[in-house]
């Protein structure tokens, strides 16, 4: 989620206009027909009923041109369902929920048997009039190195090519589009499922539309009051280190790897003195292709590998395969990740909400410059985000944006001890004001904790009661942490 560092800086805010609109207009009629939805071109398709609604580009203005927002529903098990569906709210900024369900159906099963699903590709993002900025995968991997003057440059090509005015992309205009899908369809409200920055999307929506919201449920959560970019690098070296010393501290994963902490700093300042060519096969073709390795590179690889407790378990496998000289697989993983994150997500739709809702709440004064700098991440992404704001357009903002929500709707907050972006710490400002509220943290876990052990049967009981307090998470205990891997065979039996 939230950017991270390719070669266009960016592949995962104090806006002057504000929304005065504080409701939808007349209801529109939606009409969805027979189709097959799924996570692209190989992958199994899922029965749904898709439409098409049409919206104003700008929703204030009667003459603005209209986008088009895909709607799809993925029918409940019962054949009498409640009339309040499930809403997953995908992540990026600039990933498809289409997409994102279709990859994570299963985790949405025990919910889905009382509920429908109702998936809407957020504007700017899947097949909802997409805002992206092409990239080549070749020139993104083998074109050398590619500067802040590069990162401007790009930017100024993409704005020139976008289909549409890239202000009107914020999730400050996007929620409208979603209660005016919920009320041509008919339900009487909604629970939101958000993950990553699909959970700002969802507070946003219950801030807005309370009315029309049952129950919350946000997984790595964003609070509104924080500007997303300055603490990407310092938390993510933090749940780096925390990944090293869980190694330290097992007895196989120690004995295998001594001194990986040492280890993983020798080969950051290895590759900030230069960068290195390294062979290995393309992911798609599988032929052997040369690829430069650096810093940013490195920062691609490692913060991918730490989102995921699957992943967290060949980091320090990978670390020290590369001290002592062997940098493919960590090259492999930068490759696969920079391809993956350059297809999924939008990055058009996901610089207007960079670039309204975080980079103009910056305040440098506050920043930890020299601990974003000695973070393996460095200060590259940063300094990258900042450069494309010069550039980008701000959209409108609603005024009450950036300020922590507070209601009684019922919330249920999900984050994992070891996730590298959306700490702990961040769904507990997110709840300071939330007064219906139980916050779950899975232990050695990282970003995303729906499809963790009993997870998905917690999110069925807690929608389906809409009583945070009746949570009973004791099967958590239980939920299985992947052991590191000690050579490429897996881990030790």
């Amino acid at each position: 989620m939230l950017c991270f560092p390719v070669r266009t800086a960016c592949v995962a805010l104090l806006g002057l206009a504000l929304l005065s609109v504080s409701g939808t207009g007349n209801a529109q009629a939606l009409s969805l027909e027979d189709c097959r939805i799924s996570a692209g071109p190989g992958y199994p398709g899922i029965k749904a009923r898709c439409g098409t609604m049409m919206r104003p580009e700008n929703p204030v203005d009667p003459g603005s041109p209209e986008i088009a927002i895909r709607v799809a529903v993925v029918p409940a098990l019962n054949l009498n369902p409640e009339n309040d569906p499930i809403v997953p709210i995908a992540g990026g900024p600039g990933q498809g929920t289409v997409e994102f369900y279709s990859s994570y159906a299963g985790a949405f099963e025990p919910v889905r048997r009382n509920r429908d699903i109702l998936l809407v590709d957020q504007r700017g993002t899947g097949e909802s009039s997409r805002m992206d900025c092409p990239i080549d995968d070749d020139a993104l991997l083998f074109e050398g190195e590619f500067s802040l003057d590069d990162t401007i440059r790009f930017i100024e090509e993409c704005l020139e090519t976008l289909p549409h005015d890239p202000r009107y992309f914020s999730t400050s205009v996007a929620v409208t589009d979603l209660e005016a899908i919920r009320e041509a369809l008919g339900y009487s409200a909604l629970n939101l499922y958000g993950v990553s920055y699909g959970t700002r999307v969802a507070q946003h929506f219950a801030r807005r539309y309370p009315d029309a919201t049952r129950t919350v449920v946000i997984d790595g959560v964003v609070p509104p009051q924080i500007a997303l970019g300055p603490e990407i690098a310092t938390e993510s070296q933090k749940a780096v280190d925390r990944i090293l010393a869980r190694c330290v501290e097992d007895a196989a994963c120690n004995e295998r790897f001594p001194d990986i902490e040492a280890t993983f700093v020798a080969i950051v300042a290895r590759l900030r003195e230069a960068s290195l060519e390294v062979s290995v096969p393309h992911p798609n073709t599988g032929r052997a292709e040369v690829v430069k390795f650096g810093e940013a590179e490195l920062a691609g690889a490692v913060r991918l590998l730490a989102y995921s407790p699957t992943t967290i378990a060949l980091l320090p496998l990978f670390v020290h395969e590369a001290g002592q000289g062997n940098w493919v697989p960590l090259a492999s993983q930068y490759m696969m990740t920079a391809i993956a994150m350059s297809d999924a997500l939008a990055l058009g739709m996901h610089n207007a909400v960079m670039c309204t809702e975080d980079m103009p709440f910056l305040e440098r004064t506050t920043i930890d410059v020299d601990g974003i700098a000695a973070s393996y991440m460095g200060t590259f992404q940063l300094d990258a985000l900042e450069a494309i704001c010069t550039t980008w357009p701000r959209g409108p903002i609603d005024a009450e944006f950036k300020v922590p929500l507070a209601t009684d709707i019922p919330f249920l907050l999900l984050s994992g001890d070891a996730d590298p972006i959306t700490p702990p710490r961040y769904a507990e400002m997110a709840a300071v004001d939330l007064t219906n509220a139980t916050h779950l943290i899975g232990k050695h876990q990282g970003h995303g904790q729906l499809g963790v052990g009993c997870m998905r049967n917690l999110v069925a009981e807690f929608v389906n009661s809409a009583d945070p307090l009746a949570i009973d998470a004791q099967c958590m205990e239980r939920n299985f942490v992947m052991p590191f891997f000690v050579d490429f065979s897996g881990p030790t039996p």
